[in-house]
């Protein structure tokens, strides 16, 4: 009667998801206070107010029909103007606006680009580990996930065994840095090696083989190194980026896709991404949120305050014996679990009232990703709780 693949997904929440709507009964049943929520990557630090004092003036001084009306379905002009000359002073892109689209927030941008470029049974190539949304939007277009797994303790990409998972039916490779679940950062040296290697690779197997960067968290860097930014380094490069994380706006769901100016028959393939987002239903971004763009270019939140946070946490852990990545960037600590199966743990730290989330969906086993975009409050008074759950397997 209904699509059975789609009700098997409205059905059953990604864990992230499941984690925060249980969150949010139990904070109601037993106090805010009492429940350590480590499962959402929800930015718990103000907007600029820069943001806000634009995003009065545009409702009191700008015509409402304008506002409030239909933009172009790619987005206003002028927006993509803006974000090409901006991405063009800051990171040297050859950044084009007509091959700008507006999208509400990374994750229709992602859908719109994987409907886009791909057809029935190609496959794209995910670096573990990775945002689980990638599988759904990668399986909803006819691809096929194929995972790469990174190295380990660093979680950088394995490129041996990147190397041999691309074939004549790789379409993409998909990257996200800094890091959502691991905060790990890819270097310039590392981008570059990743180019040159599907570089190779095009030639070798006579096909175009694109580069998905997914930059939501683009501006959380605590390395103080440059940003790689992509189409410098790779001509076949597709950007998608996000206001939600940086600026505090998730939201208000608002960001673009770049389709680099160097890719093969660039403009059929933001043709095709622009198909793509009309025929999933995607009209138009928010046209009171576009006009904002234009203000929230180069700017972010107090991002320190995730700095402070990461420290006390990621020293707080280790000392308590718990093995942490050390992020670089994000808002995200890689736990290693207590037990082999990391669903089993996070069910155990349930028990205590944290909510972390088991690692499985994100293509590793035996890990938990803990998001500090909470309170600095949270997370020192989670410590002691922290301490009790490794107790817990201590004296098992």
């Amino acid at each position: 009667m209904v699509n059975k693949t789609m009700l098997a997904r409205g059905n059953q929440s990604s864990a992230i998801r499941e984690l925060f709507e249980y969150g949010k009964i139990r904070k109601k049943e037993i106090g805010e206070e009492n429940v350590f929520d480590f499962s959402i990557g929800n930015p718990s630090v103000p907007c600029p107010d820069v943001i806000n004092s634009a995003l009065i003036d545009i409702i009191n001084n700008y015509d409402p029909i304008g506002l409030h009306g239909y933009s172009s379905a790619i987005g206003h002009l002028s927006v993509r103007e803006s974000v090409a000359s901006f991405l063009n002073e800051k990171y040297n892109a050859n950044a084009k606006a007509d091959l700008v689209l507006i999208t509400a927030g990374a994750a229709p941008g992602l859908a719109s680009t994987f409907n886009g470029i791909l057809n029935e049974g190609e496959e794209v190539i995910v670096l573990a580990p990775f945002w689980p949304e990638y599988r759904v939007f990668v399986e909803k277009a006819g691809g096929k996930i194929v995972i790469s797994t990174p190295e380990e303790e660093t979680f950088l990409p394995d490129f041996e065994d990147l190397s041999n998972k691309i074939n004549e039916k790789t379409k993409a490779v998909v990257i996200n840095s800094p890091n959502n679940p691991t905060g790990v950062i890819y270097s310039e040296e590392i981008l570059k090696k990743l180019s040159e290697l599907l570089n190779q690779k095009q030639k070798e197997l006579n096909k175009t083989i694109f580069l998905v960067s997914d930059e939501p968290y683009r501006e959380l860097n605590y390395i103080g190194i440059d940003y790689p930014f992509v189409t410098k380094y790779y001509d076949n490069s597709i950007v998608v980026y996000s206001f939600s994380k940086a600026v505090s706006l998730p939201g208000e769901r608002i960001g673009y896709v770049l389709v680099s100016s160097t890719a093969t028959n660039s403009k059929d393939v933001y043709n095709a991404i622009k198909g793509a987002a009309r025929v999933l239903g995607y009209v138009c971004a928010s046209t009171l949120f576009q006009q904002l763009i234009p203000f929230a270019l180069g700017v972010t939140s107090d991002l320190d305050v995730y700095k402070e946070n990461q420290e006390i946490l990621y020293q707080g852990l280790t000392k308590l014996g718990y093995e942490v990545v050390k992020p670089q960037g994000a808002f995200y600590l890689f736990v290693k679990a207590l037990e082999e199966d990391a669903n089993k743990f996070s069910d155990v730290a349930k028990g205590y009232e944290l909510l972390i989330v088991p690692s499985d969906s994100f293509g590793v086993e035996g890990y938990v990703r803990i998001s500090y975009c909470v309170s600095k409050e949270q997370i020192i008074n989670s410590l002691p709780i922290f301490e009790k759950l490794m107790n817990h397997y201590k004296n098992k």
